[in-house]
């Protein structure tokens, strides 16, 4: 059963969770559905992020809320992601989500991979 908290330590700013809902309307995503957030093996740095929409939480999710949007975070996910800020920004080279993990001891250029 997963389990719901009030306080999340996964921060979407306004901007990204604007971007999320407008996704997830575009998509006719069912009320209960919510954004995955994991750390994966892999990327140049050891880890990576992912997002996803998903209709509904795993047994073992954590289901957090941030700016009106519901995540859905595993554990393995979770150890790796407290006080992270995700954000969506649009520069020239085009737009998408960014993370700033607190918790991450390096990266590399690409920005979606990070060491722990």
């Amino acid at each position: 059963m997963a389990t719901e908290t009030t306080v999340s330590p996964i921060t979407l700013t306004p901007t990204a969770a604007a971007e999320v809902q407008k996704y997830m309307e575009e998509q006719g995503a069912a009320e209960e559905a919510g954004l995955r957030v994991g750390v994966l093996p892999g990327g140049c740095s050891g880890f990576q992020y992912g997002l996803n929409i998903e209709d509904e939480a795993a047994e073992d999710d954590m289901v957090l809320e941030s700016s009106g949007v519901r995540l859905f975070v595993d554990p393995f996910s979770l150890q790796y992601l407290g006080g992270v800020e995700i954000d969506y920004v649009s520069t020239f080279q085009g737009s998408g989500f960014t993370f700033n993990n607190p918790n991450a001891s390096g990266g590399c250029g690409c920005g979606s991979s990070f060491t722990a």
